[in-house]
């Protein structure tokens, strides 16, 4: 909880600075912008890296290869980034560019799912063989 108050802190405060940094030089006010969503996911990092612990152990404990993760954290951390890149086109005025960077993620992540998608077949096809 304290970890979400100090990101929404830092995110209004660069919000509300950044308007007033538009006015007179907008390429501070996205470079501001940029520094804060840096700090903010440096921020979240170690809870990123405790969920893929637990998907880990839980998968151990299912008796799930690890492998069959990899897909899954790869789609994850691609529509996080996809999301971010496009809101910061979309912030700098570039929405054209911002629609193309969506679509090309939602091709990556399905190209990164595809593993997962592999696996889930052999597994079908050796439980009713």
């Amino acid at each position: 909880m304290d970890g979400m108050i100090q990101v929404a802190a830092v995110g209004v405060t660069a919000a509300l600075l950044a308007g007033v940094l538009r006015r007179g030089a907008p390429e501070f006010s996205l470079v501001l912008v940029l520094c804060a969503g840096a700090w903010m996911l440096l921020s979240a990092a170690d809870s990123l890296g405790a969920a893929v612990a637990l998907m880990e152990e839980l998968a151990g404990l299912a008796g799930l290869d690890e492998a069959l993760l990899e897909p899954v954290v790869k789609t994850v951390a691609l529509s996080i980034l996809t999301r971010l890149t496009a809101e910061v086109c979309r912030s700098s005025g570039e929405g054209g560019l911002a629609a193309f960077v969506e679509t090309a993620g939602t091709i990556l992540a399905l190209g990164a799912a595809l593993p997962l998608a592999r696996a889930v077949t052999v597994l079908l096809a050796e439980m009713l063989t």
